[in-house]
């Protein structure tokens, strides 16, 4: 195992979760998602993410919240985990288009 496993946990299969039907959800403006996103990803800026918590919630799917660099991603995390959601950071979304390919 490596180190930045030890020291943050096992890290999570996300092929798996999309090909189980979990929602990818790029939490970037419409403009920044326009300029390159995952394909099949939801456009939802970060600013809606609380809004949308229960429609996702009521889903039942797994969702996997991208960003530019993690961060935006990480703050949508906690809003629907929150909420009861399942839900995984996944990063900035160049990092996990190359995970998923």
């Amino acid at each position: 195992m490596g180190l930045l496993q030890k020291l943050f946990g096992s890290s999570t299969d996300f092929k798996a979760l999309v090909q189980a039907g979990a929602i990818i959800l790029d939490v970037r403006s419409p403009l920044e998602y326009k300029d390159g996103h995952i394909p099949g990803s939801k456009n939802y800026p970060l600013d809606s993410i609380r809004s949308k918590a229960t429609e996702l919630k009521k889903n039942g799917k797994p969702v996997i919240t991208v960003c530019r660099s993690g961060a935006r991603s990480g703050m949508a995390k906690n809003v629907l985990q929150a909420a009861g959601v399942e839900v995984y950071n996944g990063g900035p979304w160049t990092s996990l288009l190359k995970k998923i390919a």
